[in-house]
């Protein structure tokens, strides 16, 4: 479990206190951007590994300590709240987003928010926080804690690192980005600052659902339990 500690701690570290902050913006006028990105890349696939192998090893091991078990109603609930996640995080892969790598020039597009941006405009970010939260929600035990709880607390986080990265670097025009769309999934809708036009995302809302259902079969190959009652 101490490995699982160290990684999901360094894990956080490098997104939270790297990526997103001044350290990043000195280290990329030190390294220039391509290299800090495939530095940062290596450096965070490298302690994902670490943390899921630090997982599967404390999994196995003892002394995991277990506060709630799953039921069939957290189960069923928590099939609903998975779809939301990947909803999100599908069409948020597929979304020209100005807040995902390698995407600011959508800032200059006629209409930088749309389909699932008009949403939220960290949609990625937030289906990963959601699906996580499911996961906590039918595995109340230690290591899933760390394991889930890390996951969830660096997708917010790291969607609140983008837009202060954004700030500093795109000035006014992700302001104006800002302003147009929400932090919080619908908050811009509710507010009357969007509209939501499912036809834009429409077909990778289908996908979605596809690699859901994909995810819910292989589940057991996956992480080596079923996922489905």
């Amino acid at each position: 479990m101490t490995q699982l500690i160290l990684a999901s701690a360094a894990f956080l570290l490098i997104h939270l206190c790297v990526s997103g902050t001044t350290v990043r913006d000195r280290l990329v006028a030190r390294l220039g951007e391509g290299a800090y990105l495939g530095l940062f890349s290596l450096a965070s696939v490298g302690i994902l590994v670490w943390m899921l192998m630090a997982y599967g090893a404390a999994r196995a091991g003892g002394g995991n300590l277990v506060w709630w078990s799953v039921n069939s109603a957290t189960l069923h609930l928590q099939l609903v709240i998975t779809l939301v996640a990947f909803l999100l995080i599908v069409p948020g892969v597929m979304a020209r987003n100005p807040g995902a790598v390698g995407q600011t020039g959508a800032l200059q597009d006629p209409d930088p928010v749309r389909g699932i941006l008009r949403i939220t405009r960290h949609p990625f970010l937030w289906g990963v926080g959601i699906w996580a939260a499911g996961h906590l929600l039918v595995n109340g035990d230690l290591i899933s804690l760390i394991l889930f709880g890390s996951l969830g607390i660096l997708a917010i986080g790291g969607a609140a690192s983008i837009d202060a990265k954004r700030r500093r670097s795109h000035g006014e025009a992700w302001a104006v980005f800002e302003a147009k769309s929400s932090f919080v999934p619908f908050a811009a809708i509710l507010a009357g600052r969007q509209t939501l036009k499912p036809a834009e995302f429409a077909l990778p809302a289908l996908i979605a659902v596809a690699a859901y259902v994909v995810a819910l079969l292989a589940h057991p190959l996956i992480a080596g339990v079923p996922a489905l009652p």
